[in-house]
């Protein structure tokens, strides 16, 4: 398996064009999001991701092994709405609660702010939630040269999706497969992070991308973009411009 290189996550920034709205930077220990609106959000932000973060850090105190497990954990009903959401989607795909943190963040805090601005796009180190009006392009980080600078096309979404991004090779993200990008659409942001995951650790070479899409289908995602080494796969709604 090849080691992640680590990239700085000012590189995630602007993977969705959003040059007419006002971005805010929230940067709280390993959360930092990049929330972009209508209007400056950044101090109805602050609290919010303060708040989500703590809900989580309060029961993985309680329960440490939501935080290690590598598998799915049994429901708790007296959990927090946004762990409760963390262990049913890692359920829905497999893998460990922690599979979905940064999507579960940039969910909540997305839903949120959704009242104050009618665009709005919240980016966790790379894993997106979308509520747009109008049609949007968004760049899918690759190490594979053939594949460097590839652009997507999103619709406008009358609710708001997730699009999250899994490698096994860039970035800090654990990834048991050698993917260069598994990039996910789905109904929401904290399901399109666990299924990134689970779809990306399927994929140890070329020979891998059809079974891991067909994953992604039966995880029930919108979309899936699998790169690895010089083959590329995808199904779903997603529009691949270059």
């Amino acid at each position: 398996m090849p080691v992640p290189r680590e990239i700085d996550a000012d590189l995630y920034r602007g993977l969705v064009n959003s040059k007419e709205l006002i971005s805010a930077r929230i940067r709280i220990k390993q959360t930092d999001l990049l929330i972009s609106g209508t209007t400056n959000l950044s101090r109805k932000a602050f609290p919010t991701v303060m708040h989500y973060r703590r809900q989580i850090e309060e029961y993985i105190v309680s329960h440490p092994f939501f935080a290690r497990s590598l598998v799915p954990v049994p429901p708790d009903d007296t959990a927090a709405k946004i762990v409760k959401t963390m262990i049913s989607v890692s359920t829905q795909c497999g893998v460990g609660p922690m599979a979905s943190v940064a999507g579960a963040i940039s969910e909540f805090v997305g839903m949120d702010l959704m009242p104050f601005s009618h665009e709005l796009i919240v980016e966790n180190g790379g894993d997106i939630f979308l509520f747009s009006s109008k049609r949007r392009e968004m760049l899918l980080l690759a190490e594979s040269s053939m594949f460097k600078g590839l652009r997507i096309a999103l619709d406008a979404t009358p609710e708001p999706i997730g699009i999250c991004t899994s490698s096994g090779t860039l970035g800090h993200s654990l990834s048991f497969g050698c993917a260069d990008a598994v990039m996910v659409v789905a109904s929401s942001a904290s399901l399109a992070d666990a299924a990134a995951t689970a779809v990306g650790n399927l994929v140890k070479g070329p020979r891998d991308v059809e079974s891991a899409i067909e994953k992604a289908r039966e995880i029930g995602v919108n979309g899936v973009v699998i790169l690895v080494n010089d083959k590329m796969g995808a199904w779903g709604q997603v529009e691949i411009l270059d």
